[in-house]
């Protein structure tokens, strides 16, 4: 890419989508493309169609999807997946339609299925069944990089596809019915620290910014304390102090393994991968032979499993986490889980070995990352 090449980034508001424009600009990109919701609504096909028309980016970076985390993936079955692959058909199609030299399409870890060897390597995608939490966005995801890859091999196209790991870090998402573990951990625990210290006006304070199912800062101490006690934050009165007695309750046991990567470190990933990976390297070192023999009539070699892995290799229990994080923003309280709810896949730790073999690695832990968090979640 040329430092003045026009870049698409759809998503550029999200975690995923922002940490990239941050680090396009850092270095040197000037020719950035964006849109809002409100302004260009991708699962509108021929809003989608025109855009293209109008801007004719020479990249794409795919970085718009409806995401959540195990309640949201549980509750919004049937949007997660049409609204998913329609964002991924519309912007897909149109970067072919008008010859867009490279698209960059992102996935998720929850293509595996739930029984993957762990570490997961990229070609472990299709051999079982997936986790049925969250099996509609999977499905979605797995379908826009099969269906990136179907382009390539028909059309000529330079479409890539990267899996990264669970994300965290500036502009996630803290609202408390769609957010995934790591921020809900955050703020949860925030408002368990506040309402430990009989803190009532940080506690509105953080419901003004984000109100939780239509409760915000004005409510009265009892809606408060109910909405709080719906999200597994309980408390009651120590007579003999100023203080609470808070119980933090979270859902599983626990025990399942998690892997973390921040988002920061993450986009730094998806840059460098545009900048130096194109579909035909990674089809001409997945068979040892140049990319150009192979063709969609080509019956004697199969062209599968081309996206990259982006993760630390690392992983953490649940239970640990919570723990960190609990550490990190000083709550005495004690933590509880709910074992009657579900815990999703035990483990899903990434095998980044393809993605390190090119020369990349993450650079932020996760200790210092939850620090650097809490840092933005209080600004």
């Amino acid at each position: 890419m040329k430092k003045d090449s026009k870049i698409y980034v759809a998503g550029h508001l999200g975690l995923v989508g922002s940490a990239i424009t941050k680090n396009l600009r850092s270095k040197g990109y000037t020719n950035l493309v964006f849109r809002s919701l409100n302004e260009l609504d991708l699962i509108n096909q021929a809003a989608v169609a025109a855009f293209f028309e109008e801007e004719k980016p020479e990249y794409v970076i795919l970085a718009a999807a409806k995401v959540g985390g195990i309640v949201a993936n549980s509750t919004y079955r049937g949007q997660f997946i049409y609204e998913n692959m329609q964002i991924q058909n519309n912007v897909i199609h149109q970067a072919y339609v008008h010859g867009v030299k490279k698209l960059l399409f992102l996935g998720s870890t929850c293509i595996y299925p739930k029984m993957a060897p762990q570490p997961m390597p990229e070609d472990c995608l299709l051999t079982d069944t997936l986790e049925y939490t969250n099996e509609p966005y999977a499905i979605a995801k797995i379908a826009g990089l099969k269906m990136c890859e179907a382009y390539n091999l028909q059309y000529g196209t330079n479409f890539i596809s990267v899996m990264p790991t669970n994300l965290y870090g500036p502009n996630d998402n803290f609202n408390l019915e769609t957010s995934h573990v790591l921020p809900a951990m955050v703020r949860k625990i925030h408002l368990a620290k506040c309402l430990e210290d009989n803190n009532w006006e940080g506690i509105r304070e953080d419901l003004n910014r984000r109100s939780v199912e239509g409760v915000d800062g004005s409510a009265n101490e009892e809606e408060i304390l109910t909405i709080l006690n719906k999200y597994g934050i309980q408390s009651q009165n120590v007579e003999e102090s100023n203080s609470q007695k808070v119980v933090l309750n979270l859902w599983g046991t626990g025990k399942p393994m998690r892997e973390f990567l921040w988002s920061e470190d993450m986009a730094d990933a998806c840059v460098f991968l545009l900048e130096n990976r194109n579909f035909s390297d990674v089809v001409q070192e997945s068979h040892s032979r140049n990319s150009s023999e192979i063709s969609v009539n080509s019956q004697s070699h199969e062209v599968r499993n081309t996206h990259i892995n982006i993760g630390t290799g690392k992983e953490i229990s649940i239970r640990l986490l919570s723990e960190t994080i609990q550490k990190e923003i000083g709550f005495k309280g004690k933590i509880d889980f709910d074992t009657t709810k579900p815990d999703g896949t035990m483990r899903k730790l990434t095998d980044p070995s393809k993605l390190h073999g090119l020369g990349w690695k993450h650079t932020i832990e996760l200790e210092e990352g939850i620090k650097l968090m809490y840092e933005h979640y209080l600004k």
